[in-house]
């Protein structure tokens, strides 16, 4: 007989049931909010909330005396980030169209497909931004390869933009997802040209950090230094980037910041340069076409001026420069971007002062030598500069010799002190090495001997007629107008030579100086001496050669004599070598100099392509520099440094045969050098350094304000199947709204 549940027991059981699942509810309940509580909210914070990074800003450049040269300025700029695009593009039109393209995985050619990137941007943002009036011309290329390879960093749609275009964007909400108005700090060089070819460029890094940009929602990177100052200093100039983070409403759209964290700036790099004496120099040098002018404080190697010519106003590498404006820098002949401070020429006689020396190491000091108007080595006769006029130099010692710059001597003197000797004086005074500036593209020049010989030309035997070419600068010497004036800063205070300084300090934006990786001061004000010539030689032996440079100007006959000043005495060298400079055969015209003779302040050193003396040319170019400087340092001159546009000739190969500042200085004595016709010399220019952030022309995919483009229509939501009450009842759903047409822009 079956025995029934009664009601009761029945109700127990299923309040039995009823409790037990409550429980498990609550345990349920305990372990998520609770035992997980933590992980949970972390999951809900992470996807309620994007983050966007902030670009550090990069440090200040300033000269010696703290005059800013570099500094940050806000540039807008319209980011497309192509992710979020695609995403948008899905939401309102359906599927995004797709593009299949060849790439190579795991080694192998494969066919992929992705989301057509152009086209997307084309039917579903350019139409918007076109009803605005603010659709630009694009390189559409440059976009696909952007989606392919940098998807994490957004891609910059329009850079720089006006004031009347970013009141456009504030003004009208665009409503597209992906487009973003970004603020970034760029590089303003406050001065223009001033000192370009010092301070140099900064640009896009050539590689993206993915797995950093991987840490943010929106990645907006830093710019990097390409050349010079900006790249040897970059680690020390960039700062720490900062973090925004934006607050996600329940769609998934950003309604709102939550908290910032700001970038933190750079150091402040500070320069030996003096504005005040660069522009003194690049005032100077102005009046030549292709030249450069170092000027060096000789009590301690502090580079005070650097200056090439043609140059360029780096301003136009911000944010980036376009590709005909690149182009047009890259085919100028003249090579403005080329530092020619810091490239390699033949240099002539004033090469003489390092020969008169290496002579000296070998007690040379009161050797004499006859010229007869040439020497013979070999089957070849080696002319003197006199002998062009018909005349000859006699009997000479080293200051005479020095003075009149006796080729005749100096080929006697310079095979008697033996090319051994004239190289490793050389290598003393910095010939043939670097200076250590870290300036791009450096040069080291040559310094030839029998060694160099055997690995540059191994079916040519080394003989007294290259010893006789080294002696005067000829031949395959090359120097740098930075080592000549390096060399010069030894005769000029007694015989010690530094390295080039050209930073002076990096001080944090507290004031601290910044320290390197080792907790030591990054950069030390120490002068670094690179060799002390009074241990090679006797104070008399240099003051030798430092009489022989004083007669050069301050007495009759010499070949500077027109250099001299009224208020101080000036010492220093002239000279004039050949060399050939892409195909194009150039005179090189130099002038070294230092003074006040007794307590020297300033060595100034100028060298110019195409000037037909080194007298004519180049001298008055460094008195103007040398009188200026010196009038400023006693209060008698005053320099202001204002923004310069680029130097540049109009017809920079023209041959200079002299220069006169308007009756200033004018022309140096008839007693002139000329070069020898029969020595050239392959000149060795200065790279330019890394590429700048090139913006390509707009392409024909790319070009959206010739026609206008069809635009993308948003799609219906599916038809839902109607329920079961709709179905009993008849009910039928209205049809969806047909959305109306965009406004165009000047319509109403």
């Amino acid at each position: 007989m079956n025995r029934r549940l009664s009601p009761r027991l029945r109700i127990q059981f299923l309040g039995l049931l009823m409790l037990l699942g409550m429980g498990a509810l609550a345990l349920r309940l305990w372990w998520i909010q609770v035992a997980h509580g933590a992980e949970w909210t972390a999951q809900v914070r992470g996807s309620s909330q994007a983050t966007v990074r902030i670009p550090s800003v990069r440090g200040e450049i300033k000269d010696r005396n703290g005059l800013t040269l570099v500094q940050n300025r806000a540039s807008y700029e319209v980011d497309f980030y192509l992710p979020e695009m695609v995403k948008g593009y899905r939401e309102r039109f359906g599927s995004p169209p797709l593009e299949e393209y060849r790439a190579i995985i795991s080694g192998m050619p494969k066919d992929v497909k992705e989301p057509d990137i152009i086209k997307i941007v084309n039917d579903g943002v350019v139409p918007r931004l076109d009803d605005l009036d603010l659709a630009r011309d694009y390189n559409a290329g440059q976009l696909q390869r952007h989606y392919r390879n940098d998807t994490e960093v957004p891609f910059s749609y329009i850079k720089d933009i006006d004031f009347p275009t970013m009141a456009k964007f504030s003004e009208h909400d665009v409503g597209l997802p992906g487009v973003d108005i970004a603020i970034k700090p760029v590089r303003s060089y406050v001065y223009g040209a001033l000192a370009a070819h010092i301070l140099g460029y900064v640009g896009a890094p050539d590689d993206v950090n993915k797995e950093e940009a991987r840490k943010y929602s929106f990645y907006q990177g830093d710019v990097e230094g390409k050349s010079n100052v900006e790249k040897s200093m970059d680690e020390y100039l960039r700062g720490k980037p900062g973090v925004r983070y934006l607050r996600r409403n329940a769609k998934g759209v950003i309604d709102g910041v939550l908290r910032e964290e700001p970038p933190r700036q750079g150091g402040n790099v500070f320069l030996t340069i003096d504005a005040r004496i660069q522009a003194i120099t690049e005032e100077a040098l102005r009046a030549v076409g292709r030249a450069a002018a170092v000027v060096i404080d000789p009590n301690n190697g502090d580079i005070l001026a650097m200056v090439s010519v043609p140059s360029f106003d780096p301003n136009t590498f911000i944010p980036s420069i376009k590709a005909k404006d690149w182009q047009t820098l890259r085919k100028d002949e003249a090579n403005p971007l080329v530092n020619r401070a810091i490239s390699a020429f033949p240099p002539g006689s004033t090469f003489k002062l390092i020969t008169s020396l290496a002579g000296l190491r070998k007690n040379l000091s009161k050797a004499r030598f006859t010229c007869y108007g040439g020497v013979s080595y070999g089957d070849h006769y080696f002319h003197c500069w006199i002998s062009e006029k018909g005349g000859q130099h006699g009997t000479l010692g080293l200051t005479d010799a020095i003075k009149v710059s006796c080729d005749s001597f100096f080929y006697q003197y310079g095979n008697a002190a033996g090319i051994d000797s004239i190289d490793a004086t050389g290598k003393m005074l910095g010939l043939g090495e670097e200076s250590g500036t870290q300036l791009a593209g450096e040069q080291v020049g040559v310094l030839p001997g029998p060694e160099w010989m055997q690995v540059q030309h191994p079916q040519e035997r080394w003989s007294q007629a290259y010893t006789a070419n080294v002696s005067i600068g000829q031949g395959y010497d090359l120097v740098t107008p930075l080592q000549l004036a390096m060399a010069y800063t030894a005769a000029a205070n007694g015989g010690v030579c530094y390295y080039p300084r050209l930073v002076d300090k990096v001080l944090n934006q507290d004031g601290s100086p910044v320290l390197d990786e080792n907790g030591k001061i990054a950069v030390p004000k120490t002068p670094r001496v690179r060799t002390d010539l009074r241990n090679e030689f006797t104070p008399d032996q240099i003051e030798l050669v430092r009489k022989g440079l004083w007669k050069v100007v301050n007495e009759d006959g010499g070949t500077g004599s027109a250099a001299r000043l009224k208020a101080w005495q000036v010492a220093g060298k002239t000279g004039t070598a050949q060399a050939t400079d892409h195909g194009h055969k150039d005179t090189i015209a130099w002038f070294a100099c230092f003074a006040p003779f007794d307590r020297p302040k300033y060595v100034v050193a100028v060298m110019v392509q195409g000037g037909e003396h080194g007298g004519g040319v180049a001298g008055p170019v460094a008195t103007r520099i040398m009188e200026r400087t010196l009038a400023l340092d006693e209060g008698k001159f005053d320099m202001p440094v204002a923004w310069l546009a680029p130097a540049h000739k109009p017809n920079p190969f023209q041959i200079i045969k002299s220069v006169d500042y308007h009756g200033a200085g004018g022309n140096l004595g008839s007693d002139e050098e000329n070069a020898d016709a029969s020595q050239n010399a392959d000149a060795q220019m200065a790279n330019a350094g890394a590429a700048p952030d090139v913006e390509p022309e707009a392409d024909a995919q790319g070009t959206v304000r010739r026609a206008r483009l069809p635009r993308a229509v948003p799609v219906a939501a599916p038809a839902r199947p109607r329920n079961f009450f709709e179905r009993l009842f008849g009910v039928r759903r209205p049809p969806p709204p047909t959305p109306p047409p965009a406004r165009r822009s000047g319509t109403r």
